[in-house]
């Protein structure tokens, strides 16, 4: 069997995997990225970026629905569900053969295209091929989950299949009431469907503040959504007509189709961790805050570390990874810094900690201020509202967590995450995480941070610098345009802002 040695070799080429393979390659390494199917993973052609399509078309047909209240005369005759499915297929397309030919450009990186697994500490075998590296980073990412209960086909479906419908329900019932949830949820009600979504927890978004909840669920039923919450589904049927789905103390729920959507599971089954010795707790692979396994030499990143399944903080994993292998020491990803967006109507944004988990941690000294938007001269102009809640640790500590609910706010939700911990950016800050880009950005192709445009090192400079290889001058013009360079000056000279805040983070 033939054998190929390389520094690193990453299985799975999502967000955090294509992430760690281009900025290893910055810094000078060798990487075998090994994918199945196409790089990118979930975010790009499954998650994120069509959803955020669906979204924004959602957008454009409430626009048009609600035009006359601006004085402007149109009407909505309805939604092409295959025009739809076009134009989200498009972006994806354009986003794919961008990545395609950032991965194609870096020298130091050969794409592997098959079903890898691992074999050994060291060595990932994809069909009759050896891929041997002195690191291995696991990126496999996650799937769509279900109940035991409730088996996926024809009328119930999962995300996958949602991002794929033909026609707009007349009746969709959302099962899971979490942020892949109420998002199809929104974007089903602007097309015109009638939504019911249920959720065992007693809340939407449980994840969030407790605020936020009460503001999204109040503003979704506002919109002529129905919502259950506290209730389980105990059966489901369906037949040429629709579904059934039956619910705790005996009510029936019907509609045209029910969209499965409690939350996402680890792809780690049959991949050969476990038989390498690599722990597992509950099908997620644990890791220290540098992301090394259980055994030397394995690293994980993505949703395969327990966390926020998100896909910037698998991107900051990639990045991490790399830099930590190249011996830049950066800072850990701290995952209360990572922003989280939820792309629903109305927006949600935050970062930091809730007010009950501020409170688990200093007790009485936390405090609260919530601004509310409905005099804000934006929400006057949309005809809208919501708030911003930041928490604070004490009377004179810093600012601990910022929870915003409005339209169109989240683009908003990374400036406070530098500071948000009370304490300037490390050298490779988590507030560089930001999320998927809101459906009113328009990018050409992903970008990152050039090795140039990084924070001060806290380091020895000169000790950094003999650590760090850095690759031909004109290996990294390939990766970088002069938009990017600019973008990512922008970027940092944000984020080596020193914090304002007023005293060093509580401990």
């Amino acid at each position: 069997m033939p054998t190929s040695t390389y520094d690193i070799v990453i299985l799975g080429a999502g967000s955090g995997g294509y992430a760690c393979a281009l900025r290893a390659a910055q810094l000078g390494l060798t990487v075998a990225l090994v994918e199945e199917d196409k790089v990118g993973g979930t975010c790009l052609h499954r998650g994120c970026i069509p959803t955020k399509a669906l979204l924004h078309t959602a957008e454009v047909a409430d626009m048009a629905r609600d035009s006359e209240r601006y004085g402007v005369l149109a009407s909505l005759e309805g939604v092409d569900m295959a025009k739809v499915n076009t134009y989200k297929d498009g972006v994806v397309a354009r986003l794919y053969k961008g990545l395609q030919g950032l991965v194609k450009a870096a020298d130091t990186v050969e794409l592997v295209t098959g079903t890898g697994r691992l074999t050994a500490k060291d060595t990932v075998t994809v069909g009759d091929r050896e891929l041997t590296g002195r690191t291995v980073v696991l990126a496999t990412g996650s799937y769509a989950k279900t109940l035991p209960d409730v088996q996926i086909g024809g009328r119930i479906m999962t995300s996958d299949q949602a991002l794929q419908l033909e026609e707009v329900p007349r009746h969709a019932i959302v099962l899971g009431g979490g942020v892949i949830g109420v998002e199809f949820a929104s974007a089903l009600r602007s097309f015109g469907a009638e939504v019911t979504v249920v959720e065992a927890m007693d809340r939407l978004v449980a994840m969030e503040d407790p605020a936020v909840s009460t503001t999204v669920e109040r503003a979704y039923k506002k919109r002529g959504m129905k919502i259950r919450t506290g209730v389980k589904v105990t059966g489901t049927s369906q037949d040429d007509q629709g579904v059934r789905v039956e619910l705790e103390g005996g009510d029936v729920l019907e509609g045209d189709l029910l969209l499965v959507a409690v939350g996402r599971g680890p792809r780690t089954e049959g991949m050969g961790y476990e038989e390498v010795g690599v722990e597992l707790d509950r099908g997620f692979v644990t890791t220290d805050e540098r992301l090394r396994t259980s055994v030397e030499g394995v690293r994980a990143v993505g949703d395969l570390v327990p966390g926020p399944q998100l896909a910037h903080r698998g991107f900051a994993h990639g990045i991490f990874v790399a830099e930590d292998l190249a011996g830049l020491e950066p800072a850990p990803v701290e995952d209360s810094l990572v922003p989280k967006v939820t792309y629903s109507d109305p927006e949600i944004a935050s970062v930091g900690l809730s007010e009950q988990q501020a409170r688990e941690r200093w007790g009485e000294e936390v405090s609260t201020y919530e601004y509310n938007l409905g005099g804000n001269g934006k929400s006057q102009i949309l005809g809208t509202a919501g708030f911003v809640k930041l928490v604070r640790s004490g009377p004179d500590g810093p600012v601990v967590g910022v929870h915003m609910v409005a339209p169109g706010w989240a683009s908003r939700s990374a400036r406070p995450s530098s500071s948000s911990a009370g304490r300037p950016c490390p050298r490779t800050s988590p507030s560089s995480c930001t999320p998927t880009p809101p459906r009113t950005r328009r990018s050409a192709r992903p970008t990152w941070p050039s090795p140039a445009s990084r924070c001060t090192p806290t380091a020895d400079p000169a000790s950094a610098k003999a650590r760090l290889t850095r690759p031909p001058a004109s290996s990294h013009r390939r990766l970088q345009t002069p938009a990017t360079r600019r973008d990512n000056r922008c970027r940092n000279a944000y984020r080596c802002r020193p914090s304002v805040s007023p005293s060093p983070r509580g401990q």
